[in-house]
């Protein structure tokens, strides 16, 4: 029974790593084609990833359709795909909430809520010139708030943090 056991779990484990190693074969033919500027096949490759959660094809998905690249340009859809990857940390994705929201740009324009994702992305950023940029962003939209506006965003975007950036939103 035990070595049925272990030779059950080896199985599983295989099956795992074979998966993953799939999804990331698929991603990787996705950005190539992307790159290549195939956006039909592209979009094709990246939603099911973005479907099962992965926050670069999530992203990925969210610039196709806020640039009708492969898929007809849609707002709403661009945010969809943009909050989900942003929900799981992916700074890119944070950013261009911020973005939207500063916009109006498929969602309410909330200058609360684009300072929140900004000051939220630039904090999480690895790439400098991406968290400068952030940053930027996050200071131009702050000159058109009042500074309890400012101190609503900077709570927001703790309770968002702390959250694990879910649920972040205003009230």
């Amino acid at each position: 029974m035990k070595q049925l056991l272990k030779q059950v779990s080896l199985v599983c484990v295989c099956l795992f790593a074979l998966a993953g190693q799939a999804m990331a074969d698929s991603l990787l033919d996705a950005q190539r084609a992307y790159g290549a500027g195939d956006y039909a096949k592209a979009a094709k490759l990246f939603k099911p990833l973005a479907k099962q959660g992965n926050a670069l094809a999530q992203t990925s998905l969210g610039v196709m359709y806020n640039n009708g690249q492969g898929v007809p340009q849609d707002d709403q859809e661009a945010e969809k795909w943009y909050r989900l990857a942003a929900e799981q940390g992916n700074a890119v994705a944070q950013s261009y909430l911020g973005w939207m929201y500063s916009n109006g740009q498929g969602v309410p324009q909330d200058n609360v809520l684009a300072y929140m994702w900004l000051n939220i992305a630039s904090a999480t950023e690895n790439d400098s010139a991406r968290q400068k940029q952030a940053a930027e962003s996050r200071d131009k939209t702050a000159r058109l708030m009042t500074a309890q506006q400012i101190v609503e965003a900077q709570e927001l975007a703790r309770k968002c943090t702390a959250n694990k950036f879910k649920g972040c939103w205003r009230k």
